[in-house]
């Protein structure tokens, strides 16, 4: 199994690109154990401004091929940490690979979300796309913890 988060945009040196690194190494130690694999972060770029339909083909090229296409989508579900944590045990059971995908400032092109296996939502809000990449990285560590019997999850 491959676990692939798959982001539109490159974050530069500063504290999100610092807190994803940390719960991302974080997720690996933990994860190691559980039959979890490390995090494989694959960033792409719109150089030629194509929009969301070059976004969405740079994403797909990225992916590993019959990879679970799993969504960051603010019309996803939203699920509590145990829930994401169950999702995640889920895909790792399959034994196929899965893809988290980030789609830039602008979302994701409608013809990548209707092809998701799956849509996650932070909620009703609009977050910024870089920092939905520290938020998946924290519920990515989270998720393992929880898996794991670790403390760090409290309700």
């Amino acid at each position: 199994m491959k676990l692939q988060l798959c982001a539109v945009g490159r974050l530069r040196s500063g504290p999100e690109r610092d807190l994803v690194e940390d719960y991302l190494g974080r997720f690996e130690r933990t994860g190691r154990p559980l039959g979890l694999p490390p995090v494989q972060l694959l960033e792409v770029e719109d150089r030629k401004g194509g929009g969301m339909e070059a976004e969405a083909e740079l994403l797909a090229r990225a992916m590993a091929p019959g990879a679970v296409l799993a969504i960051l989508d603010e019309r996803g579900r939203t699920l509590s940490s145990p829930e994401f944590a169950e999702q995640l045990a889920r895909w790792r059971d399959t034994g196929r690979d899965v893809a988290l995908a980030i789609g830039g400032a602008n979302g994701l092109a409608p013809r990548l979300r209707d092809r998701a296996d799956f849509a996650l939502s932070f909620g009703r809000m609009v977050w910024p796309h870089m920092l939905v990449r520290v938020m998946l990285a924290e519920q990515l560590y989270r998720a393992a913890t929880i898996l794991a019997g670790s403390p760090y999850h409290r309700v």
